[in-house]
């Protein structure tokens, strides 16, 4: 597999852009640098072709928002028709309110919507209506760190520009450990303004957990966010609330909302959505019509195709057949998380997760087609079980060559650089005290 073009394109990059690209997980450094392809050119279905005009099964999906699938043809026609008659007008257009009635018919516990165009501005709209509601200003946070704004960021590595003040605002509790929320809550007694909560990551929440979460919420008069950027359109599609039986106040909506578009949504109850009539919470693209069309398309699609259902069938068959495959080699290997929303755990045999081993693994798949990133793994709609058999196919070519190099030997067959951490998490969760 040749990428001449893509590493010319890089280092061009290099001079006009930090770090690459816009977006830390889709940079270079990201990948097995050297290997993987850089630049895309073109998409369609489940696949992409690189500039260097080399094809690829993806199971990144732009990072999780493509769910139906690449130049997908009804979204498609949705964005061309509305693209003859503007994009952005001076006043509000007509299919900012049918989205919104959408979303409000398909998503429990909402009565009103927000438009906005990230998922971290929308997470961060629904902390600011928590605090002002609340008079509080402290967050209680369990998710998998994917805000930007301040008052996550000051959690994570890259904290420089972060007022230090800000790391007294947030503090972190553990994924099913309703004991940690609870000793925060007891640390900070009438101070914590809001639980900001993954519904799921890659573990089945417990029903105590979430039972736990909504009862402490309920108790000491804070708001539950509850953060469906992944979850959302992508698990179920009433989200996370339905699948996991939790009901929130406020829930935040993005990636999966538009098929790849730039949109996110703050939906919520009534009492609590109408605090952003008294806040400054707002954006000139936020109510720019292609992407609310194409999210309004993309809704549509997936209720009437049941097209979630298809992509929980491709991805429970191939966690299961990998798995098989990585044990019939004898590989510590495993695909884990939900159908939906899979990581590749690699780890030596005597039970440590190896960087190194899991960086051979993408090397060898990418080198014959199949795209996967170190983080999470993606379907949509448009994975058909032909492509869910050659992904398997290849997974075992894959899993003999491997077989057959000693352990020690690993790091000698990498043909490029193991991907650098985004950030890592400088706040410790909270525990509950003995």
């Amino acid at each position: 597999m040749k990428i001449t073009n893509s590493n010319l394109f890089k280092e061009k990059a290099k001079k006009a852009i930090p770090h690459y690209t816009g977006t830390f997980s889709s940079s270079p450094t990201s990948f097995i640098e050297g290997v993987y392809p850089v630049y895309a050119e073109r998409g369609n279905g489940c696949k992409f072709w690189d500039i260097d005009k080399n094809e690829f099964i993806d199971y990144f999906m732009g990072l999780g928002p493509v769910t139906l699938g690449h130049n997908y043809q009804r979204v498609n026609e949705a964005i061309i028709s509305q693209l003859k008659k503007g994009i952005l007008f001076s006043l509000p257009h007509t299919s900012e309110v049918e989205l919104s009635e959408l979303l409000c018919s398909t998503i429990p516990n909402s009565d009103m919507v927000k438009l906005e165009k990230t998922g971290s501005n929308a997470v961060t709209g629904a902390v600011r209506a928590a605090r002002a509601i609340t008079k509080r200003n402290k967050i209680a946070y369990c998710g998998s760190g994917g805000v930007w704004h301040d008052w996550q960021a000051a959690m994570v590595s890259r904290d420089e520009g972060v007022p230090e003040s800000n790391k007294e605002l947030i503090k972190i509790f553990d994924f099913n450990d309703e004991n940690g929320l609870e000793q925060i809550f007891e640390d900070n007694f009438e101070q914590i303004s809001c639980i900001v909560l993954e519904p799921a990551m890659f573990e089945n929440p417990t029903k105590s957990f979430l039972k736990k979460v909504r009862s402490l919420a309920d108790k000491n008069n804070s708001i539950l966010i509850l953060d469906e950027i992944v979850t959302g359109f992508r698990f179920h599609i009433e989200g996370g609330q339905s699948l996991f039986k939790i009901d929130g106040d406020i829930m935040c909506f993005g990636k999966g909302i538009a098929n790849g578009m730039p949109l996110s949504a703050i939906t919520g109850k009534t009492e609590f959505m109408r605090k952003f009539d008294d806040l400054w919470v707002s954006s000139t693209n936020n109510r720019e019509t292609l992407s609310i069309v194409s999210s309004i398309a993309t809704i549509k699609e997936m209720i009437e195709k049941d097209t979630i259902s298809h992509c929980w069938i491709m991805g429970s068959i191939l966690m299961e057949e990998v798995n098989k495959l990585a044990k019939s080699f004898s590989l510590n290997i495993e695909l884990k998380g939900f159908p939906v929303r899979m990581i590749l755990e690699c780890k030596t045999q005597d039970n440590q997760v190896s960087k190194i081993l899991k960086g051979l693994v993408l090397q060898e798949l990418v080198k014959l087609g199949i795209f996967i990133a170190p983080g999470p793994i993606y379907l949509s709609f448009s994975h058909k079980i032909e492509d869910i058999k050659e992904t398997i196919s290849k997974f075992e070519l894959v899993f003999k060559k491997i077989s057959q190099i000693p352990e020690n030997n690993y790091k000698n067959r990498l043909e490029g650089n193991l991907p650098t951490p985004i950030w890592t998490q400088k706040i410790t969760p909270t525990r509950k005290l003995k």
